[in-house]
């Protein structure tokens, strides 16, 4: 847990309120192919990324198709089960083994209601979200797939070194094959 830490020091929390934070949080370990969210189930936590990879994905004609995948020190939800509290749309399993700073729909009412930056930090986190997925769904329906890796090699060069090349391509909306052409004509 010493990431999360160190992260909600960067972001400015120190004192009571920092321990209060780093308190709401539980180190849970996964191993490779372990489920954090089964669709059909309801998320109960959202994190923050210790350590490893975790992929966001449906299954559509016996194919997973992902649509994201969480690395280390970012913050990971299956928003849409976890807000609501309804039975997830998607699974998100470990990529490699790896461990998240979970915290509780309970524990997260909790630091919202008696740390008032909290909140102002959860409200950002959440807009940064609905936007990240607004952008995509643009993304997905106006960017030619060479226009979209152009983007993604600008904005997120980080995901092209970390994340396999079969969950790049499927984010892209394209074959590992067609990823792999774009590639050698952008190079």
């Amino acid at each position: 847990m010493l990431k999360v830490r160190k992260y909600f020091e960067t972001i400015g929390f120190s004192g009571v309120d920092l321990e209060k934070i780093v308190d709401a949080f539980e180190l849970q370990s996964f191993k490779k192919n372990d489920f954090v969210v089964e669709e059909g189930k309801t998320s109960r936590y959202m994190g923050f990324v210790e350590t490893g990879m975790f992929q966001y994905y449906v299954v559509q004609d016996g194919e997973e198709k992902t649509n994201y995948v969480s690395i280390e020190n970012t913050f990971f939800a299956s928003v849409l089960s976890f807000i609501s509290e309804t039975p997830s749309l998607e699974n998100v399993k470990a990529l490699v083994d790896g461990s998240i700073s979970m915290i509780s729909k309970t524990n997260l009412k909790m630091l919202l209601h008696e740390i008032p930056a909290f909140k102002d930090f959860y409200i950002g986190l959440l807009e940064s979200s609905l936007c990240g997925i607004d952008g995509s769904r643009y993304d997905l329906i106006v960017l030619t797939a060479e226009q979209r890796y152009e983007k993604m090699l600008k904005n997120e060069p980080h995901f092209l070194q970390q994340i396999p090349l079969q969950h790049l391509a499927s984010m892209l909306g394209v074959t590992p094959r067609h990823l792999s052409r774009i590639r050698g004509k952008i190079r």
